[in-house]
């Protein structure tokens, strides 16, 4: 691992941001600074962060040849050539270098799940920060754990966490805190996980009285098969969005039609039911318009915001005074890349509480603290005592996203992400066939910090992504895996449909698309991303599956068989 320099800003053109004694030290840079930046349109913007990803990431090449890609270092200078402003971020590369070192020690990649940590790994253990040594006094201490909580969430709601420890209150202050969500407009709830927050709304929300659910998502999700199934068991009329091909842009006119409409196609405006919006969808990197908020508000439904995955700062942005949604959910795990659990939290809004119904359902929970130095004594303090305590506390993974703020992670993410959608585009077998297919947003200044996407061989035969998670896994590369649902073919898409869909067994014939996602957290550098790129380009090798198979004990031949239409 390097040491952080000690100077205010880092090289010009350095890979690792902060890191002087980086082997890409020094790279040639300019002597004269840039001319300012006259004054452009949000459109302009846009259009031109495209033109620049097209024409400066390897323009007018294909690599068909696993060996000939260019090196980490001239693809570094070809990435800050097209986005100068990365080198704004370095600030992240010394937090990284400081207090996550775990990630380079262990030569790690993790790019299989989106959320915001709490604590640094640097709070894990005692480690010499001269030689970054980890001591063998690894501390076993996983912060704090979650039990079970019985009761009623409606009467919680209303109590506010009145039988909360001061674990817990001070956790939620520096939650909402960090969120920008008012304790004077919302309550608050620990749960299990998301899953557990969706399945919390269904049970309490009245849809008894035949009122609808509607879901805006693309892909499966167990928290939105859990509300759906509830939901439709209490007597909701479940729906979803649809996703036109071969974009996955929202079908707007169809959803809007679903918002709009009342019983047998009128117009009113009572209560329609939960409208349940993500924002952007976590797999594929879609971003969605907030207007479809305004519209589902005006028209009568009660908005239900799934902030899971989300950007470390993208609540900055949102603007939740000016949507105020009903219900609002999110997650956070313990530590980035090495401790993964954690629990959900489920807002709602204190004018909306009392339609809930009185149900005891499961998934809330209490955080138990542990005795380590950020929570010792935490359940003997007086609330009187509540500010002192909550100094004790830290939360330094949510410090570290504060102190960064939203266009230093966003802009991060943004080149990022875009740099490995180009950069995946550039392969291709020697039979000109692509070896990397991307569903959803391709180069796009909006885009998520998430893609989805899978490969084929040289006949065009889909890899299993199951195979190439698994061998990711053998290259120290964590993907993710999804399922594409929802998605519609117009008429001249037609053929194409039977030649994408896939049957899945036991799922009552569901089609869809299986597929492999990459998502990345603010702490993911480009060393990482082209990590992935190296491997994905292994690929082109007509050998390597079988070779790197047999090498990392994956049975292929027992996921060939999966049905495909």
């Amino acid at each position: 691992m390097h040491r952080p320099c000690h100077g205010d800003s880092p090289p010009p053109n350095c890979l690792h941001g902060c890191f002087s004694s980086s082997p890409f030290h020094g790279a040639a840079t300019s002597d004269h600074p840039p001319d300012p930046t006259p004054t452009v349109t949000s459109a302009t913007l846009r259009r031109n962060f495209a033109q620049t990803t097209v024409s400066t990431i390897f323009p007018d090449t294909q690599f068909a040849d696993p060996n000939s890609l260019p090196s980490l270092q001239e693809s570094f200078s070809d990435f800050i050539q097209a986005y100068p402003n990365y080198s704004e971020t370095y600030k992240i590369d010394r937090i990284r270098s400081d207090h996550y070192f775990h990630l380079g020690l262990s030569h790690y990649t993790c790019l299989d799940y989106i959320g915001i940590g709490l604590y640094s790994y640097s709070q894990l253990l005692n480690y010499d920060p001269s030689t970054y040594q980890i001591s063998s006094s690894l501390s076993e201490s996983p912060f704090f754990s979650v039990s079970p909580k019985i009761g009623n969430l409606k009467e919680k709601l209303l109590n506010d966490g009145g039988q909360e420890t001061e674990f817990e209150y001070s956790m939620k202050r520096r939650i909402m805190g960090f969120l920008k969500i008012s304790e004077e407009d919302y309550s608050m709830v620990f749960t299990t996980n998301r899953t557990s927050a969706f399945r919390l709304v269904a049970e309490s929300y009245p849809f008894n009285s035949k009122r609808k659910l509607l879901t805006v998502y693309d892909y499966e999700s167990e928290a939105v098969n859990e509300i759906n199934r509830v939901s439709e068991k209490r007597g909701a009329k479940v729906a979803a969005a649809e996703f036109s091909w071969p974009r996955l842009k929202i079908c707007s006119s169809k959803l809007r039609k679903m918002v709009t409409s009342g019983k047998n196609g009128s117009k009113d405006k009572k209560k329609k039911g939960v409208f349940v919006f993500p924002l952007h969808s976590r797999v594929t990197g879609s971003r969605y318009p907030y207007l479809w908020m305004s519209v589902a508000q005006e028209n009568g439904w009660h908005v239900m915001i799934d902030a899971c995955g989300l950007g470390p700062k993208d609540m900055d942005s949102f603007g939740l005074s000016i949507y105020n949604p009903d219900f609002m959910v999110c997650s956070f795990y313990k530590v980035f890349g090495e401790n993964a659990s954690g629990f959900g939290c489920l807002f709602v809004k204190k004018s909306t509480i009392p339609i809930l119904e009185s149900s005891n359902g499961s998934g809330m929970v209490n955080l138990v603290p542990t005795d380590n130095p950020i929570s010792l004594h935490a359940l003997e303090i007086n609330r009187t005592e509540t500010d002192s305590f909550s100094s004790i506390i830290e939360y330094r993974g949510l410090d570290h996203v504060d102190s960064l703020g939203l266009v230093a992670t966003g802009n991060r993410s943004r080149c990022l992400i875009n740099w490995l959608v180009s950069a995946l585009y550039k392969l291709k077998h020697s039979t000109s066939s692509r070896l990397v297919k991307i569903y959803g947003p391709k180069v796009n200044f909006n885009r998520g910090p998430a893609v989805a996407f899978n490969l084929f061989n040289q006949k065009g035969e889909k890899i299993e992504p199951f195979i190439v998670q698994k061998l990711a896994d053998c290259s120290n590369i964590s993907l993710g895996k999804g399922f594409l649902k929802n998605i519609l073919f117009e008429e001249e898409c037609e053929g194409v449909k039977d030649r994408v869909f896939e049957k899945r067994r036991n799922r009552d014939e569901e089609q869809g698309i299986s597929v492999l996602t990459a998502a990345l957290g603010f702490l993911v550098n480009f060393e990482d991303v082209y990590k992935v790129w190296i491997f994905v380009a292994r690929f082109l090798d007509s050998e390597f599956v079988e070779k790197e198979s047999g090498r990392c004990g994956v049975h292929v031949f027992e996921h060939k068989s999966r049905e495909v239409v």
